[in-house]
């Protein structure tokens, strides 16, 4: 029965590979590029005067399978009391790091990394989804629409606009944001843009903190053993007849024996389905 469930809860990344390869990662229609921006943060919300400034650092290859993002900002707040005014400041610093799947997320404060799955570069893996067609679905699934296009810098670009925020999109890189939220509006601007260059290894080199997984995360040699497992099964299971199947599966499983006939025809024919979109027949 254990071989049954990780077929089933596999289906999706199975159908997707063939010939146990995973589908190679596409972010964007770029094959690596280096860009730096800037954004300034103004405006008033609740009486209070928000201004603020910032830069980022993007570095990517292999298509965006790799990527380390650094953004540095600081935002200023003043409030005005009883004709009193009250100023905070606060600092950001952080880094994301996309590793094929692997999702780093540094924590300057408490001095730790954050280690997950990627839940879009997964769904892109397994759907060998292009990548301006998984952006743009996504920005459509969120109510987004493209509103135009236009010149950003020497780089033609797709404008796309969703709750208020505008984008300046090429080949699935974003270039400029301009976003207005509760009053308080924010323009990040990409100031220098390399595109197709060698990018240094040590552009993606994390700080030296531990690192802390998330509960349930499967790294990538997890996931290619669990796979390699799953070939095997199917090998097995391929030659199988409906008759010789049923006995396997029924012999020690309450559950299966439960089972009606038709339930058990059904669960057998997409098996057999999913051991054909494996191997690509």
């Amino acid at each position: 029965m254990k071989k049954i469930c990780i077929l089933i809860s596999l289906f999706i990344a199975v159908t997707s590979c063939k010939g146990g390869e995973q589908n190679k990662l596409k972010r964007y229609e770029v094959k690596s590029g280096i860009i730096q921006y800037t954004s300034i943060t103004s405006g008033k919300i609740m009486g209070s005067t928000v201004s603020g400034s910032g830069t980022e650092s993007l570095y990517f290859t292999d298509w965006g399978a790799v990527e380390l993002s650094e953004l540095q900002s600081t935002q200023t707040s003043e409030i005005k009391f009883f004709g009193k005014t009250k100023t905070k400041t606060d600092e950001t610093h952080t880094i994301n790091k996309l590793d094929n799947g692997d999702s780093y997320s540094v924590d300057f404060d408490r001095k730790t990394i954050t280690l997950s799955r990627d839940a879009a570069m997964e769904l892109m893996m397994q759907t060998n989804t292009d990548a301006g067609d998984a952006g743009k679905s996504m920005l459509e699934s969120s109510g987004g629409k493209k509103i135009g296009e236009e010149k950003y810098q020497t780089y033609d670009c797709e404008i796309w606009e969703v709750i208020g925020i505008k984008q300046w999109i090429y080949k699935g890189l974003t270039l400029k944001t301009e976003a207005t939220v509760m009053g308080i509006k924010t323009i990040t601007e990409a100031t220098s843009i390399e595109l197709n260059v060698s990018v240094p290894d040590k552009n993606f080199k994390l700080p030296d903190f531990p690192i802390q997984e998330v509960d349930g995360y499967m790294s990538n040699e997890t996931y290619n053993n669990e796979m390699e497992e799953l070939d095997k099964g199917m090998e097995q299971m391929q030659n199988l007849s409906y008759e010789e199947w049923k006995k396997m599966v029924t012999e020690n499983d309450p559950e299966m024996q439960a089972m009606s006939e038709e339930e058990l025809h059904q669960t057998y024919d997409m098996m057999q389905k999913m051991i054909k979109a494996r191997i690509g027949e």
